[in-house]
């Protein structure tokens, strides 16, 4: 996994060994307010890692056609061209508000994950990084259905901004040429990793650890029981869940501080949001199935932690 293959001989400023490696930085926008919610964190991951950002807009008849209102077959590729201009246009004026940072942009048409998709695999993509409105219902069968494509068939890590995001992990949103104000940094001083103890979480649970590593963060391990059976067993499900948590830390990893484990009961999404909340995170971890229609953590249960978290959320492909 690219997230955390670093070259042995990488070294911070600090001196300590790198372990983190983000070559290639995918951020796709679609120019709304949400979308921009998530341009600081490309750009400041990008700063930090020494990053290319590519930065990618789909222009799809679809959504042609809903700015329209409907046209005839000659006029479209009037109304695309027009598109693809003001897409440009205003990807250059993204690309401004980043100067210093290696950046290459695509405009592209069709189907939004399709284009998406083979971009990832052209220049191999180490992190996506989107932002979502979050909504639920019709609503986001009508206007989530990218994000959730992304979510669930990303071959990469992908960071999602969602629409709670606040707080001092919410970085502000750069209007501008990046000349006006000082760069953003990302900060990453708690990070939440929610695990239901599925055979991947040895593959997902490394990322958390390591970015905890690079950015010296306070740790929680999070597992959330949804029902209340065999409570009497022993050893206890709750000592043995411990136990669990404990075990993905190798005991050579290099944190600040000590991890702390957490085991609560209740719903999944609820408590792991709940959680992230009251320590105020800037990050959580979650693993992500690559098989369509499942989860490391059920579907519902990532999409309403994207929807609802106070801080971006980190799915990892298992």
């Amino acid at each position: 996994m690219a997230l955390i293959e670093a070259k042995p001989n990488t070294l911070e400023q600090t001196g300590r060994a790198r372990t983190i490696s983000l070559k290639n930085v995918l951020y796709a926008t679609d120019f709304s307010e949400t979308s921009e919610a998530a341009l600081p964190y490309a750009g400041a991951i990008c700063r930090r890692f020494g990053s290319t950002l590519h930065v990618v807009h789909v222009i799809s008849d679809a959504s042609l056609l809903l700015m329209t209102g409907g046209v005839d077959y000659v006029s479209m590729g009037t109304i695309y061209e027009d598109a693809h201009t003001e897409a440009q246009e205003k990807l250059q004026q993204i690309a401004n508000r980043l100067d210093g940072i290696p950046l290459r942009s695509y405009v592209q048409h069709g189907q939004v994950w399709k284009n998406l998709d083979s971009i990832i695999a052209e220049i191999g993509v180490d992190l996506l990084v989107v932002g979502t409105h979050g909504r639920t219902g019709l609503g986001k069968l009508l206007l989530g259905s990218v994000a959730e494509d992304i979510l669930r068939h990303a071959g990469c890590p992908v960071l999602t901004v969602g629409p709670e995001v606040a707080g001092h992990a919410r970085l502000p949103v750069y209007h501008g040429k990046s000349r006006d104000l000082a760069p953003v940094d990302l900060d990453l001083e708690r990070i939440v990793y929610a695990t239901d103890f599925a055979p991947a979480s040895v593959i997902v649970a490394p990322v958390a650890v390591k970015l905890a590593e690079e950015f010296e963060s306070q740790l929680t391990l999070l597992h959330v029981f949804e029902g209340y059976e065999n409570l009497g067993e022993r050893p206890g499900p709750i000592e043995e869940g411990i136990r669990r948590l404990q075990e993905l830390v190798p005991r050579n990893a290099r944190l600040a501080y000590a991890p702390e484990t957490v085991m609560q009961f209740g719903t999944a999404a609820d408590v792991i949001v709940k959680v992230a909340g009251e320590r105020e995170a800037d990050l959580i971890v979650l693993g992500a199935h690559p098989t369509v229609g499942t989860t490391h953590l059920p579907w519902t249960t990532v999409h309403q932690v994207v929807a609802h978290a106070s801080c971006p959320v980190l799915t990892v492909r298992e």
